[in-house]
């Protein structure tokens, strides 16, 4: 089963580090925060990766053509006539990586739809590139199994932008970055089936959140699956810094490997 990481977004409220880069690739601790979420699901068994880009997508190209030689020991002779690359670090991944460009202007909805012949399973996976969480894959699967719609949700908690302030008789607690308990949000991390592709179309301006997912509620062929635990995306430089003093700090909840 094949999982769709979406990479083609501009990412225009982190443009600290979006103006050289995707955000995809910008970097959590040593490694782009796609990496963290290819682990996540590599950490359930998964590893055939589908990733459909745009903005700056030669850069998300480059990255993993040189995956070893961005991650790993190598000496090039140059005294042989045929220039001779040996790696000295063994490959730490085993994927399969597919990357396709799908435009630098379409929605999230064209380019699930131009990615569509690279897909054959019935169900595939899907998510953002820019979002991290300790959702368990096994469950979220088993569960869209069970309620058989067209596409699944994880709905997410989202964290706080403020730390909270908490007085008691006994003191005060400070919390940062509480889970809102009153509401649920989409947090990626989908589940869908290749029917899905049928309501699809190439158009550039056809997003999948805002102009499928209503249409498959109204008809009752979307389920969520409730994720109470960690969710964290990275819109901007301050989820950034906070996403890289968690990894830093070794209390990255997301890291299931």
């Amino acid at each position: 089963m094949p999982v769709v990481i979406f990479c083609g977004g501009k990412g225009t409220r982190l443009k600290e580090e979006t103006e050289i880069i995707p955000k995809p690739l910008v970097r959590i601790g040593e490694r782009p925060i796609l990496w963290h979420i290819m682990k996540i699901y590599n950490s359930f068994g998964y590893s055939h990766f589908i990733l459909p880009t745009g903005y700056k997508g030669e850069k998300i190209k480059e990255y993993f053509f040189n995956y070893p030689m961005h991650h790993g020991d190598f000496t090039i002779d140059f005294t042989k006539e045929e220039r001779d690359l040996t790696m000295h670090t063994p490959a730490e991944e085993r994927w399969r990586v597919t990357i396709a460009g799908t435009g630098l202007e379409a929605q999230t909805g064209a380019r699930l739809k131009r990615i569509a012949p690279y897909i054959t399973s019935e169900i595939f996976l899907l998510t953002y590139g820019d979002g991290v969480a300790n959702v368990n894959i096994d469950d979220l699967v088993a569960f869209h199994l069970a309620h058989d719609k067209m596409v699944t949700v994880t709905g997410v908690r989202p964290p706080s932008r403020f730390g909270q302030i908490r007085v008691h008789d006994s003191g005060i607690h400070f919390m940062e970055k509480p889970q809102l308990q009153d509401t649920y949000i989409s947090g990626g991390f989908f589940v869908c089936n290749r029917a899905v592709f049928d309501r699809l179309s190439d158009k550039e301006e056809l997003n999948f959140e805002q102009h499928l997912l209503p249409q498959l509620a109204k008809e009752s062929q979307l389920a969520v699956y409730c994720h109470d635990g960690y969710w964290q995306c990275m819109d901007t430089l301050r989820d950034m810094e906070f996403l890289n003093e968690e990894w830093n700090r070794g209390t990255a909840a997301w890291k299931s490997w």
